[in-house]
């Protein structure tokens, strides 16, 4: 077994010191010479044709330096997929949802900003306006957008295998309908932005986003200005989870602001905004039938979705496949059919989160298998473990799983929670549930159509080779991908942990696609696992030019130079070192082994200043059908768990006493920020199980857009948590690493759900779980059994 020095320990994280101090700058904490505010006038109204726009009373307020609407932005579209921009910075035209961008002031204050937003005279004609998806595909229902014909965004129909011929085998069929609500990612940090374009025509936005690279190119389209002259920085992030991984209106307004200004602007949204602007979790209305022989194998699945999507498109395309493709694993099934299709509505554009498209249909099949199962007369356990692949198995729609613990993970929550003892004896009112499920480790192509590395990195030696810098465009957003980038740079240059420096979340510095669809541990991993070995390469090179030993006879281990076989003099770099460094406190000892500080001060003393490079681009992945390439991932990482609940029958009020996960990461870079990527899910998906629903009026306004109404799980609605690391060894991960952030929260809604059931015998298939719903099919029950 490899010795490691650093990594699959457990690492103080780099971000904890300035965080727990205090020192941590997120994007409100900037302050720059001559700062101006900035504000947006939204639309009051879901639907609405703009007949005029009048700014000359908010223009001659005193303190507003700058005006602007579509006429000033121009109307270039602009969104997340180039096969879909359907936004512009301002609308011109209509108003297509309540929050829709009219124009944007910047002033000497916040309060003068918003005063003049409020002089600003907007002409609007109201229109019908839809709100749910059998509203807005009625034949007569009013066109939200002229281009997609009955308000159809997308509609994907795939079919893998022979589904009429897999039924026709199948002993059992059953069909069932899930619904979730929309839910709102409820990070604590709201958008905020900072933007500064210099005298020199240079722009610098520092923005509270997930995804640099992309902001960077979206800027400089929508502003037409040369991708060289826009830099992105990502301060301190307080939380993203998706909703942050794309383009906002505030990113662009502060921009353009600065651009007519001349001087930096900030801007942030308030709560509310946060909920209007939205791009967080759609809500979806999953149908199943599922075709299973007698003995538990599954044989066929029909999958119809439709998805609530909002006003325009933002990642819908992705979503909309993601919501059929993630049911071709965690098991084996050899025919699956899929028909999706997402709407839009005069709602705030729905998007990206956690465990993007894949946490309803998997709640929604989880939850029907353990009704099979039942029916079966199978333990739930045992129809998992029995259809569960394995590593090397390929799906029905073309997803090679490389490494794959998923048997390992039930087996370990199986154990781990002493289901064998609880099953079938829980005591009244309790009950305990499993479910499974995975998740990609990073997309398998960019957003754009490009050969783009999806990472690059730099490392640089300092001049005496004690500290190794690490520069990457990756954004860390709390996950802690810092922290195990500098694991993975510390480990394969060999120098100790505190040896590495560490400067993220800037476009200047690499290329990184971003903190999205679980990537940068496998991606941004590889591209610093490469750039570290670059420069210790190059550091060899020049040592065994000096010692006059072979480079492959040497190796750096824990910040020292190893020698395979006789250790040759290196008296002369030792002295030479030390005449640089006299009175220095570090020298080495005279007779400790070469450091690898010496080493490498010879390597710049030879060839100035030592920079290796890396980058990663995964290699073809996935099938050539349409729509093959969402879901497509180098590895992908299997979950499973086990929740145990109490249900007050009098109330319906559900406490969750104990979880059990298992995940399967290939192998843990840094331990303890496994595991609390693994707990951060169970806490979302508790949220979005028992409390999350965002809530609108009859006439399209959001009436829970403050964290006080909206209610997600806190520390007091969580139990203790066993999380249980599982290690496959990915071989395309660095170091056989893969993902950890979104697999996790897969499980957690159906276990949940299956725990209700074995605790109540109620099938709720609606969320969220709220004591009235869970009271309601309780009572209904009991009606229905008098």
């Amino acid at each position: 077994m490899t010795e490691y020095h650093v990594i699959n320990g457990r690492a103080p994280r780099l971000d904890a010191p300035a965080k727990a101090t205090g020192r941590a700058m997120y994007v409100d904490d900037i302050k720059l010479p001559g700062m101006l505010y900035g504000a947006l006038l939204q639309s009051p109204l879901a639907h609405a044709r703009i007949r005029n726009i009048d700014t000359s009373r908010a223009l001659k307020l005193p303190g507003v330096k700058s005006v602007v609407t579509a006429e000033d932005a121009g109307m270039v579209p602009y969104g997340v997929s180039p096969a879909r921009y359907d936004e512009t910075l301002f609308v011109k035209d209509r108003a297509r949802y309540m929050g829709d961008e009219i124009a944007a002031v910047a002033a000497t204050d916040l309060e003068t900003a918003l005063e003049a937003v409020s002089l600003i005279d907007v002409d609007y004609e109201e229109l019908p306006a839809v709100f749910t998806v059998e509203e807005a595909i009625r034949e007569s229902a009013p066109q939200i957008h002229d281009k997609y014909p009955g308000n159809m965004c997308a509609e994907v129909h795939q079919e893998f295998g022979n589904v009429e011929e897999g039924f026709a085998k199948s002993d059992i069929i059953r069909t069932d309908t899930f619904i979730n609500k929309r839910q709102d990612g409820a990070f604590l940090e709201p958008n905020g932005v900072v933007a500064d374009f210099d005298r020199n025509g240079y722009l610098t936005l520092h923005s509270s986003t997930q995804v640099p690279h992309y902001v960077m190119r979206i800027l400089a389209m929508v502003l037409k200005l040369p991708v060289g002259k826009v830099r992105v920085v990502k301060p301190y992030v307080g939380g993203g989870f998706g909703p942050k991984a794309g383009t906002n209106s505030i990113e662009l307004a502060s921009c353009l602001l600065s651009m007519k200004t001349g001087k930096p602007v900030k801007m942030n949204f308030t709560r509310e905004q946060v909920f209007l602007f939205s791009r967080a979790r759609h809500q979806f209305k999953h149908t199943l039938t599922t075709g299973v022989k007698k003995d538990g194998t599954l044989m066929a699945l029909t999958n119809e979705c439709y998805l609530e999507g909002g006003a325009y498109t933002s990642f819908g395309i992705a979503t909309v496949y993601y919501a059929g493709s993630l049911l071709g694993a965690p098991y084996r099934l050899p025919n699956m059919k899929y028909d999706g299709y997402r709407i839009f509505t005069n709602r705030p554009a729905c998007g990206a989160q956690r465990g993007h498209g894949g946490v309803a249909s998997r709640a929604a099949w989880e939850q029907q298998i353990d009704f099979i199962a039942e029916e079966l007369g199978m333990d739930p356990v045992e129809i998992r473990m029995k259809n569960s692949m394995e590593a090397g198995d390929v799906t029905c729609n073309d997803f090679n799983t490389s490494s794959f613990g998923m048997k390992e993970c039930i087996q370990a929550v199986k154990e781990g929670s002493k289901w064998g003892e609880k099953k079938g004896n829980m005591s009244e009112g309790k009950g305990i549930g499993i479910a499974t499920g995975f998740f990609v480790s990073g997309a398998g192509y960019p957003i754009y159509r490009s050969e783009t590395a999806h990472s690059t990195v730099v490392i640089k030696l300092n001049e005496d080779g004690g500290t190794a810098h690490v520069l990457t465009g990756s954004a860390e957003i709390g996950q802690g991908s810092d922290t195990a980038m500098a694991m993975i740079a510390a480990e394969a240059l060999g120098v100790p942990y505190d040896h590495i420096k560490l400067s993220s979340g800037d476009t200047d510095y690499s290329v990184d696609l971003g903190a999205y669809s679980s990537r940068q541990t496998l991606m941004t991993g590889h591209a610093t696992k490469s750039a570290a070995e670059d420069l210790k390469s190059q550091v060899l090179d020049v040592l065994g030019e000096k010692l006059k030993v072979p480079v492959d006879q040497m190796d750096i281990k824990n910040g020292f130079i190893v020698f395979k076989g006789e250790t040759p003099d290196f008296s002369a770099i030792r002295t030479i070192y030390a005449k640089e460094h006299r009175g220095f406190f570090d020298n080495p000892d005279s007779d400790e082994p070469l450091t690898f500080k010496e080493a490498a001060r010879m390597a710049f003393l030879a060839r100035g200043s030592m920079v290796g490079t890396g980058k990663y681009k995964p290699g073809e992945l996935g099938g050539k059908f349409k729509g093959a390439a969402v879901g497509t991932s180098p590895a992908y990482g299997p979950s499973a768990q086990v929740v145990e609940i109490t249900v007050d029958k009098g109330t319906g009020k559900i406490t969750i006493d104990r979880m059990t996960d298992a995940h399967d990461c290939g192998f843990a870079i840094n331990r303890t920020s496994v595991e609390a990527q693994m707990q951060g899910s169970l806490s979302m998906g508790v949220g979005e199980a028992m409390y999350e629903e965002v809530k609108f009026d009859d006439k399209g306004k959001v009436i829970n857009a403050n964290l006080g109404e909206y209610k997600i799980a806190t520390a007091l609605d969580m139990p203790n948590v066993d999380a249980i690391i599982v290690e496959s060894d990915e071989p395309n991960g660095p170091f056989g690493a893969k993902e950890v952030g979104e697999g996790a929260i897969m499980p957690t809604i159906p276990a949940i759900l299956n725990a209700l059931y074995d605790a109540t015998g109620v099938r709720v298939q609606e969320l969220p779980l709220t004591p009235e719903r869970v009271f309601k099919a309780i009572q209904a029950k009991e009606e229905k059994e008098k």
